[in-house]
């Protein structure tokens, strides 16, 4: 009976942590949108960030610190803190994101975020029931993802269409395997989770690495398929 109780316990603690992950996520997610829906309604804002290089090119440095920051001290601050430096980074982050309203109509940006929504949903679905052990594959994504950043930067300097379309497209490859990876890796954690604050700044993490997943893909979806502004 105790044997029983304490599956029960551990079923109820699991069932937690996934959920404080993807409410942490979805938070995210909705505050960016948000965030970047009404940035480009600020006369203030638009000139602060878009008047110059230096103002937009701050919000990014800015994004990368607070990543790299709250991954780093993860396990030495408290969940409080954690969970207010993710939802600052979402509205940083939205703030960066505004662009695509300048640059896409809003018809496709829905149409685009929505694509993005089921293809994430899918592979989320995929990675936490999938009885296949994902950890293997971990180390080549962290190589694709290498290769598709030095890519990037390669085209920044030969701005080629060609190779514009094929890392747009191993973009989305990459994330979307990365959504299924990632999640894979949260319903794996949960079955330890019991509940201790560590567990609240690992799902926190968990939900910086999967709305990353998602942003990532609605971005690469919108350079495939979306009609810029003429």
């Amino acid at each position: 009976m105790e044997r029983i109780y304490s599956q029960q316990a551990q079923s109820s603690a699991s069932r937690k942590f996934v959920a404080r992950v993807y409410g942490w996520m979805c938070a995210a997610l909705l505050i960016s949108a948000v965030v970047a829906f009404f940035t480009p309604t600020s006369v203030v804002l638009m000139r602060l960030i878009f008047g110059n290089a230096f103002g937009f090119y701050a919000l990014c440095l800015a994004e990368l610190a607070l990543v790299w920051w709250l991954k780093a001290s993860i396990e030495k601050i408290s969940a409080r803190a954690a969970a207010i430096a993710f939802l600052v980074y979402s509205i940083v982050n939205g703030i960066t994101l505004s662009v695509v309203f300048l640059v896409y109509p809003i018809g496709n940006i829905v149409s685009v975020f929505f694509v993005s929504a089921l293809m994430f949903g899918a592979m989320s679905i995929y990675g936490m029931f999938t009885k296949s052990n994902l950890m293997s594959v971990g180390r080549y994504l962290v190589m694709g993802l290498i290769g598709l950043i030095l890519a990037s930067l390669i085209n920044l300097f030969l701005r080629s269409s060609m190779l514009e379309w094929i890392v747009s497209f191993a973009g989305v490859a990459l994330f979307t395997a990365l959504t299924a990876y990632d999640t894979y890796r949260v319903a794996r954690t949960a079955e330890y989770a019991d509940g201790r604050e560590a567990y609240k700044n690992v799902a926190i993490i968990a939900a910086l690495e999967l709305y990353l997943d998602f942003i990532n893909i609605f971005l690469y979806l919108l350079r495939l398929f979306g009609n810029r502004r003429r």
